[in-house]
């Protein structure tokens, strides 16, 4: 029994925790202090960086009269469109979208082929290239087009990036004034091989004549420089940061981008284009295009056509009513008029016989709806 009382107690002392001083079977509240661990070093984190909301790509709208431009003009403009086939057009002064005109059956949702307004587009996206140094325009198309090592392809080794982009590539063409080699283009079974097979009227260089298949093979060079489609590098460096979500691009039967006339786009989409020029490849803040090459585009680079325009890199160089501005055209009235003295652009699309319609009513009611509303 003695053993088991002992026991017991020892017990009873451990757990109560009386130190040796105190007595026993009294309360003591003991604070147990824990080691303090060594201090350990820790990385401070970076801050992190938040990223920056997306720019606004939509477009603003305000009346006209807020620009000087004369509202009752535009309207008697919209009553000679009712008479023709015009199926929109859309006029951007200072930024702003001022007038917005649509045919029944159309509306800003509306994707029009463009056709060769295309040129333009295709002009901005070999500059995009030469911007990020994968393509200069001095160089051959030998270096990029293996079938020209052949002998009977000899004279046409030393046409260049440049001579696509101005129409002066030498390459026999007929296409305008009735000409159909566009339409034998188009229904060939290789486009490029079709404009290869042609011979050459020129030397390389020397003369304007108008070629949407010298265009087209602008299509297969991109491909060859930037590693990837004209329209995929485009939709990367161009068609996105404009907020231009709804441009398709056709292609040829090998899948090359059709750089001569295949682009479709809504309105507003190649209204944003033509303002990206407007303002020297500068969009929103953001250098989307050098400056630099803007300048040389819409700079005579080649000598033309009589009463279309002289020629740059893509775009047309004339003057509407004494106002200095270029354009992009296409086949049946499809237009991007800017005008930098007016701060001016002008999108049309149409289904017109004669494309140059829709210029010489720009002519007749827009620039005049300027002038009376100053």
């Amino acid at each position: 029994m003695a053993l088991v009382f002992c026991a017991a107690g020892c017990a009873m002392h451990e757990n109560s925790a009386v130190g040796p001083d105190e007595p026993a079977g009294e309360p003591v509240n003991a604070v147990i202090e824990e080691p303090v661990p060594p201090a350990q070093e820790f990385d401070t984190p970076e801050p992190v960086e938040e990223e920056e909301p997306p720019p606004d790509n939509g477009w603003q709208f305000d009346a006209p009269e807020n620009h000087g431009v004369d509202r009752d003009m535009l309207e008697r403009f919209h009553a000679t469109l009712a008479n023709v086939d015009i199926r929109c057009v859309l006029i951007v002064k200072d930024g702003y979208i001022i007038d917005e005109y649509y045919a029944e059956d159309c509306d800003e949702n509306t994707i029009f082929h463009m056709a060769s307004v295309t040129k333009s587009v295709t002009g901005a996206v070999v500059g995009l290239a030469v911007d990020r140094g994968l393509l200069h325009v001095d160089e051959k198309l030998k270096d990029f087009f293996p079938q020209l090592n052949e002998p009977e392809q000899a004279d046409k080794r030393d046409i260049t990036v440049e001579n696509l982009l101005t129409h002066t590539s030498g390459i026999y063409w007929n296409e305008w004034a009735g000409g159909d080699y566009y339409i034998r283009l188009a229904r060939s079974e290789n486009w490029v091989d079709f404009v290869f097979s042609q011979p050459m009227a020129s030397e390389p260089g020397t003369a304007f004549n108008y070629t949407t298949g010298g265009s087209h093979l602008l299509g297969a060079v991109l491909q060859e420089a930037v590693g990837e489609s004209a329209y995929d590098f485009a939709k990367e460096h161009l068609f996105n940061p404009l907020g231009m979500d709804g441009v398709l691009w056709q292609t040829d039967p090998q899948g090359i981008t059709d750089t001569g006339n295949g682009i479709e786009m809504t309105a507003r989409d190649a209204a944003k284009f033509g303002q990206l020029y407007l303002y020297g490849g500068n969009w929103r803040g953001q250098q989307i295009i050098s400056e630099e090459w803007v300048e040389k585009s819409i700079r005579r680079q080649s000598a033309g056509s009589y009463g279309t325009g002289e020629h740059g890199y893509g775009w047309w160089l004339h003057s509407f009513n004494g106002y200095q501005g270029y354009y992009a055209m296409g086949h049946g009235g499809q237009y991007i008029i800017v005008i930098p003295e007016l701060n001016l652009v002008t999108v049309m699309a149409s289904r017109v016989s004669n494309t140059y319609t829709p210029q010489y009513l720009f002519a007749d009611y827009v620039i005049p709806a300027f002038r009376q509303g100053k």
